[in-house]
């Protein structure tokens, strides 16, 4: 039992201290002054091409369910005549 502690707590030791040996450069300070700049360009489409086409994505997909939602209200607001 105490052998099992000791092991679990050796691998736990090793793998908070080999996670601290990984550095990443920081890149906060690029992306405050890309978002900070003011070129006219609103916030949520600064990150270029790939925020561009979520945001179009989300518009069409907006549009679309609430276009959808309206023929679908008109089509219960006048049920079909039986003949």
């Amino acid at each position: 039992m105490l052998r099992n502690l000791l092991a679990l707590r050796q691998i736990a030791q090793r793998t908070i201290s080999t996670a601290s040996r990984r550095h990443f450069e920081n890149k906060v300070p690029q992306k405050q002054k890309l978002f900070q700049e003011d070129d006219g360009i609103p916030v949520h489409l600064k990150g270029g091409v790939a925020d561009a086409l979520l945001y179009r994505a989300t518009m069409f997909l907006t549009v679309g369910g609430t276009a959808y939602a309206i023929y679908e209200l008109a089509m219960a607001s006048f049920p079909k005549k039986p003949e």
